[in-house]
């Protein structure tokens, strides 16, 4: 994941400034609250909650043939 460090707040910040996270939301879609020098939270706009947690047809698909082709054997024998 790649993180823009112009979106990254300190908890303290975040917690004297929630204001700011959220304008920072607002404008990029998501910010990163940073807890003791590593990023511990992410806040997302909650329109792209949906889009974020589904995986496209196309994934899925190409997933899907992977297991397949990586279970060939397993998949004939349970057909039997």
């Amino acid at each position: 994941m790649l993180i823009d460090t112009e979106y990254i707040v300190s908890m303290t910040e975040a917690n004297q400034n929630f204001s700011h996270v959220a304008r920072l939301v607002d404008k990029n879609g998501s910010a990163i609250i940073m807890k003791n020098n590593k990023p511990r939270y992410l806040v997302i706009d909650f329109s792209e909650v949906e889009t974020r947690q589904m995986a496209s047809d196309t994934d899925v698909l190409n997933i899907s043939k992977d297991l397949i082709r990586k279970n060939k054997e397993a998949y004939k024998e349970l057909a039997k």
